[in-house]
């Protein structure tokens, strides 16, 4: 009976993950800012779902017009006062909501609206204060990426639902301040990138000592951080779709193989897994490319947003791991890994189909 309960738990399993869109650095609940900062103003260039802006979306057909914006320009200035508001020791600034300009991206012209915003206060500005509220209801990987320019410096910053307000500061302020939003940024990401977690637990079906999983996930580390490095730094680039259906594969030969291959070890693994981290490491660069950060900012943020994928990656390994080990005791324990492998290989399979031949 109990192994039926598993073999129905696991198909409702199968048939939710294959359900899931495929973890791509989508641009959907994304936006991206270009905050510069004068003696007295500050002028903001913010690109955002249109969803949000449904205020000034009068025909409600998903796009900003000039015309839309000229008859809503007060209560846009209002909406962002109150939803991207800039503050300085003399108080708020007062919003002047200037144009709507060409999207940053071709690819959100359908999506997203691109707006030309200047915050001006009646002196010069001393500590300045941004809080960012413009995150689609419900949507915790939601984010806006940043980009902060002040007397010919730059740097980047990750607003975040959890992370909402950046306090201007300098030096190792500002660097922890920049570095600490790509590290959550990096956490989010693992961990909701199905594929990859579904990678790791395979690998950890074949059980084994803690010595040979840490040789594994090394090698797996180790592999990923030379592709995303080097992706995220455009020194290497592949079509989002071969990488995306490539990671579905790892999946199947990974799981498939727990299941086919008797005998196999951890210890015989680690080609394997070092050939595929390679692969999912230009996934976890996606997002990084997509969001194009500025040169000056890029390498604390990649250093920032690894990190971040390593810690939640750690998290998930570690839980993965005393999962099994409570389980070692169980009777029914091998025949639930196979399973789990199956399920596992089943669900790449569909994703590898979605992603090569679906689009």
């Amino acid at each position: 009976m109990r192994r039926l309960a598993g073999v129905f738990a696991l198909t409702a399993l199968i048939l939710y993950l294959s359900g899931v869109a495929p973890a791509y650095a989508h641009w959907a609940d994304q936006s991206v800012a270009e905050v510069v900062i004068g003696d007295s103003s500050v002028r903001v260039t913010v690109t955002l779902p249109t969803s949000l802006l449904a205020i000034a979306d009068i025909d409600g057909n998903g796009r900003l017009t000039d015309g839309e914006l000229t008859a809503r320009r007060r209560a846009l200035a209002g909406f962002f006062e109150e939803h991207l508001a800039l503050a300085d020791e003399a108080g708020p600034g007062t919003v002047t909501v200037k144009a709507i300009r060409p999207s940053v991206d071709g690819r959100l012209a359908a999506t997203h609206s691109t707006l030309e915003l200047v915050y001006s206060w009646p002196r010069p500005l001393l500590a300045l204060t941004i809080r960012y509220d413009l995150f689609p209801p419900g949507v915790a990987t939601a984010s806006c990426l940043a980009t902060i320019v002040r007397n010919g410096s730059v740097q980047t910053f990750v607003f975040t639902p959890q992370n909402r307000v950046l306090a201007m500061g300098t030096g190792w302020t500002a660097f922890l301040a920049r570095l600490g939003s790509f590290i959550v940024l990096g956490i989010e990401h693992i961990l909701t990138g199905y594929d990859h977690i579904l990678f790791l637990l395979s690998l950890l079906m074949l059980g084994g000592t803690l010595r040979g999983l840490l040789k594994i996930v090394s090698a797996f580390t180790v592999a990923h951080s030379i592709t995303l490095s080097l992706a995220a730094l455009n020194l290497i680039s592949l079509p989002g779709r071969w990488v995306e259906s490539a990671i579905a594969l790892s999946i199947v030969v990974v799981a498939a193989e727990n299941v086919l291959r008797s005998g196999i070890t951890l210890g015989q693994r680690w080609a394997v897994t070092f050939a595929f981290g390679l692969v999912h490491g230009l996934g976890f660069a996606s997002i990084l490319r997509d969001l194009q950060l500025p040169k000056a900012a890029l390498v604390s943020s990649l250093v920032g947003f690894n990190l971040g994928v390593e810690l939640g990656q750690i998290a998930i390994v570690a839980v993965a791991f005393g999962t099994l080990q409570v389980m070692r005791r169980w009777p029914q324990a091998p025949a639930m890994r196979r399973w789990v492998s199956v399920s596992a290989a089943v669900i790449g399979l569909i994703w590898f189909v979605q992603r090569a031949f679906l689009g």
